[in-house]
């Protein structure tokens, strides 16, 4: 009988913590995923994973093990005490009044473990976020040689979490000894008047043993208990911080009222109306100022401008990562706030600089935005895109695993795959940025033939670094400091605008076929 609640003790505690465990870190996952960028720019990424592992781990352990002891020594000491008011009321009462006593310590010192858990956790979460930084960067750091640096920088970090560790371990043992010394002492006081009792015959020496063997279960299992508690408020400080991430609020969400759906394809009519923005980390300066821009169904505009200018800004703020300020943004004449954030996106295609490629199979990365494409629609994408030739030479062609952020391709091909996973979405608006790192004249050619079939049909914004492009579009914007200074074609603008003749002659790498504009040299 008792193997068999021993067992049935054990399993259902420790099930209950894997449980517990997979369902805390599910919640906080779903939530995480969907609040908005903003919230990522003031927390970093690595801090709030260790949140989600290591400190669901030490929950998982706490409820796994710890909860399991509590329980049954709780269960001792209710027993116990029961078993010693039947044995004797009297001495009894010398331990109920001894409990007031050894409880102060527990919520003292357990107070202290409680914060000094939390900042333990914190410290741990600065060692796992370097080491995630370092080994992100590992070219960049053996590159520069950097390594000496790092080791001594990660040991200042692991010093500090030890140290941490090490003040909450300090009151732990206080809180374990205190509650030993005072549970013996209370023995020691209960031995003292039941020997005179037994001396004065009013009890007899039996009972007296008798009433020692159960305080020694109740003393044994308060220690216990106290050591427990401990472990409790530990995990307490666990739970704190992912309490944390699930009282942070996405303040990018669907109107309370008010809400307008969106029909199954839109025409993608984009206006952009006296809009002024500035990021929640730089609230200071504006990334994009008094911006008025409209941008028609169906034509291609290219946005240019020195770097800063507010035209990544501008793909933010389409894509409802942030809210303007000031103004308001329409999408075929409805107000962007007045759409569920995931209605509104599904709009959009996004080809950015860097084409965000994740840890899984090529098929599965141009599949990213339309799961249920088959196989045949995924191939057909990326042959428009360019990509199923070096596709079919991988090892594994379009099952062929990528590293962490596509490793092992070069960004031509990132880029190709990019545009493939784009089109497989078949988004009426498509938002390009395009690589300003130089790509091979291969790779360059083969991008600038895709992009043709990705914009047809399509409402499309480019961020322009090539002069084949801006001649492609219907209409440039030329922006600078957040502002909208110029619109207007290729050949009106180098003639009419210094700005856009200087970045003409300078940023467009295949040259110029116009001589720039002579304001361009003042």
């Amino acid at each position: 009988g008792l193997a068999v609640g021993t067992f049935a003790r054990f399993y259902l505690v420790s099930w209950i913590g894997e449980r517990v465990v997979a369902d805390i870190r599910r919640q906080v996952f779903n939530h995480l995923v969907y609040l908005h960028p903003g919230f990522y720019e003031d927390n970093r990424s690595s801090e709030i994973q260790s949140r989600l592992t290591a400190d669901t781990t030490l929950l998982q352990s706490v409820i796994g093990s710890s909860l399991s002891l509590f329980l049954r020594n709780l269960l001792m000491v209710i027993g116990g005490i029961v078993l010693l008011f039947i044995t004797n009321p009297k001495l009894s009462s010398i331990v109920v009044i001894a409990l007031p006593l050894v409880i102060a310590p527990i919520l003292i010192f357990g107070r202290r473990v409680r914060s000094l858990s939390r900042e333990s956790q914190d410290r741990i979460a600065d060692v796992g976020s370097y080491v995630a930084e370092t080994l992100g960067q590992i070219k960049t750091v053996q590159a520069y040689n950097h390594q000496v640096q790092d080791e001594k920088r990660f040991a200042l970090t692991v010093e500090e979490a030890f140290a941490t560790a090490r003040k909450r371990i300090v009151q732990r043992a206080w809180l374990i000894t205190l509650v030993i010394v005072l549970v013996l002492g209370a023995v020691g006081v209960m031995l003292w008047v039941g020997g005179m009792d037994v001396i004065a015959g009013r009890i007899s020496g039996g009972e007296l043993a008798a009433f020692v063997f159960y305080s020694l279960i109740v003393g044994s299992a308060f220690g216990t208990l106290s050591e427990v508690i401990g472990e409790l408020q530990r995990a307490a400080g666990a739970a704190e911080r992912i309490a944390e991430l699930l009282r942070s609020e996405n303040i990018i969400q669907p109107p309370s009222t008010g809400l307008v759906t969106l029909p199954e394809r839109v025409q993608g009519n984009l206006q952009l109306q006296e809009v002024r923005f500035s990021y929640p980390s730089r609230p200071e300066s504006f990334a994009v100022d008094g911006l008025n821009l409209t941008i028609n169904a169906g034509e291609t505009l290219a946005l240019v401008g020195p770097s800063g200018a507010g035209k990544s800004t501008v793909y933010d703020l389409l894509l409802r990562f942030y809210d303007p300020a000031e103004g308001r943004i329409l999408l075929d004449g409805v107000p962007l706030t007045q759409l569920d954030p995931l209605d509104l996106r599904r709009c959009f295609a996004l080809v950015s600089q860097n084409p965000a490629l994740f840890f899984g199979s090529i098929e599965e990365n141009i599949r990213y935005g339309n799961p249920s494409a088959s196989l045949a629609q995924v191939q057909e994408a990326a042959k428009i895109a360019y990509a199923h030739e070096f596709i079919q030479q991988m090892p594994n062609g379009y099952q062929t695993h990528l590293g962490d952020g596509g490793l092992g391709l070069s960004g031509g091909q990132r880029q190709r795959l990019a545009i493939a996973r784009a089109l497989l979405v078949d988004a009426p608006i498509l938002l390009l940025d395009e690589a300003t790192s130089a790509l091979d004249a291969q790779s360059e050619h083969l991008i600038q033939q895709a992009l043709p079939s990705l914009m047809k049909n399509r409402t499309t914004l480019v961020i322009a670094h090539r002069l084949a492009t801006v001649k492609n579009a219907d209409r440039i914007a030329v922006m600078d400091q957040g502002k909208l200074v110029a619109v207007g074609t290729h050949q009106e603008l180098v003639a009419s605008n210094a700005l856009y003749a200087r970045l003409a002659a300078l940023q467009f790498s295949d040259g110029l076929d116009a001589q720039p504009h002579p304001l361009a040299t003042k």
